[in-house]
């Protein structure tokens, strides 16, 4: 780990708690209690403004419905080569290498994420590949690939969607968590689990998300 990386680490340790995630409880992350606090923390600690949105901090509603469907159904990643894409916390991660994932690579172009799925990797005793890059347009192969939460932003949304469509139709397995945030597709995909989601109030408008992981639909 990098001096840059590992203060990060610390950056992220020393601002969180490990707790159990609510609708994962085999899995621990470090999750803070405030948002808005520590985006301003963030942003003291690199002495910028402007940046993203602490989203590695939290355990969103599609990334906990997600890696419950993995948990309970690891068939769909055992023995495979598995993106979480978007990683955040790395919680999706976390449950693909707990189910038996032959390797994992956890993806997430913010810095401090990279550094929370590192740490969360290591509270969870489980390896994985963390990359601070955009992959969107990129095939290398994956045989699935896991994408929580990434319905918020009307262009990123559709970017996102037309990539992972592109996977699922060279063969890939292609699962999508989200609770019916305002840019996905669903014209373009079909539920297969539907989970309530506790969720903290500071993100959500309930404290309870009914969240579904979406496939495309066969053409």
């Amino acid at each position: 780990m990098t001096p840059l990386a590992h203060d990060k680490a610390a950056f992220v340790r020393a601002h969180t708690r490990l707790l159990p995630v609510p609708h994962a409880p085999e899995i621990v992350l470090h999750v803070a209690d405030e948002a808005t606090a520590l985006w301003e923390k963030t942003e003291e600690e690199l002495g910028a403004m402007g940046l993203p949105p602490p989203f590695w901090a939290f355990a969103w509603a599609g990334g906990q419905a997600l890696a419950r469907y993995v948990l309970d159904h690891p068939a769909v990643v055992t023995g495979q080569r598995v993106l979480d894409f978007a990683s955040g916390s790395g919680l999706v991660a976390v449950a693909a290498a707990r189910a038996g994932a032959a390797r994992v690579e956890a993806c997430d172009i913010d810095a401090f994420a990279a550094a929370a799925i590192a740490v969360n990797a290591e509270a969870n005793g489980v390896a994985l590949t963390v990359r601070q890059e955009d992959l969107v347009g990129v095939d290398e192969g994956w045989d699935c690939v896991l994408a929580g939460d990434i319905c918020y932003e009307r262009d990123l949304a559709a970017a996102v969607t037309d990539w992972l469509s592109r996977l699922a139709a060279r063969g890939a397995t292609v699962l999508i968590g989200d609770p019916g945030r305002s840019y996905l597709a669903r014209e373009r995909l079909e539920p297969i689990a539907t989970y309530e989601v506790p969720v903290t109030r500071a993100l959500e408008d309930n404290e309870i998300k009914r969240t579904s992981v979406w496939v495309f639909r066969s053409v």
